[in-house]
């Protein structure tokens, strides 16, 4: 296992930092609902689940009308039930801050779009501990691909051999090694080891005090 302390550390958002997944479930029932009056297993959206919303209706309709029409009604309904179903894993926020008291360089890679993302970090109490968010509104190539990754370490001013990726889902982690970064998996997200397992992450992180040995200050 590499054990050199990285400059910077970048991070997934939902399901890595913020619980999410009950609000982005009830956003997606809602929306396959009201457009295909079906409600497909949840496991089919949570296949998908870090990858752009575009991409992922697009499984069901290749109309890009439709598409739009299906992402705003996502949108519509994840926004106005925000605030009462998001909030940060326990124990995750008092390690992001350590971290950034640590002197690590902190950046946010989502496929949430960037003002979404910016939401959520507020609403759960991360406001001011990160110095880069790259949304999915930010590049053209999304992951699994490594621009956004790429794009988040040139803004921080960090090459990625000196980087790791913090994720929940195998489309992080690929997305971390197809850009020469480090990647770790967080335990508590929403996706089965043996998925991560196939992406080999260089960490595992099964709690979040697991991420100080990534260089974060004493308690």
């Amino acid at each position: 296992m590499p054990t050199a302390i990285p400059a910077a550390v970048l991070f997934d958002l939902d399901g890595t930092l913020i619980d999410s997944i009950a609000l982005i479930l009830s956003s997606y029932r809602h929306t396959l609902l009201a457009h295909r009056g079906e409600i497909p297993p949840d496991d089919v959206w949570l296949a998908g689940l870090g990858t752009p919303l575009r991409a992922q209706f697009r499984r069901f309709t290749t109309d890009e009308a439709e598409i739009t029409a299906m992402v705003e009604t996502y949108r519509k309904h994840n926004l106005a039930h925000h605030d009462g179903m998001v909030h940060p894993y326990p124990g995750v926020l008092d390690a992001v801050r350590r971290l950034h008291a640590g002197g690590r360089k902190l950046g946010i890679v989502t496929s949430k779009k960037h003002d979404g993302a910016e939401r959520g970090l507020r609403h759960c109490g991360f406001d001011g501990l990160f110095a880069v968010v790259v949304g999915a509104d930010d590049v053209e190539r999304h992951k699994p691909e490594p621009e956004p990754v790429l794009h988040a370490l040139e803004l921080l001013g960090v090459a990625p051999g000196d980087a790791v990726f913090v994720g929940d889902s195998p489309h992080d982690l690929a997305s971390g090694r197809s850009a020469g970064v480090r990647t770790a998996a967080v335990a508590w997200g929403p996706f089965p080891p043996e998925q991560l397992e196939a992406q080999a992450p260089d960490y595992w992180i099964g709690a979040p005090t697991d991420l100080l040995q990534f260089g974060g200050a004493a308690a």
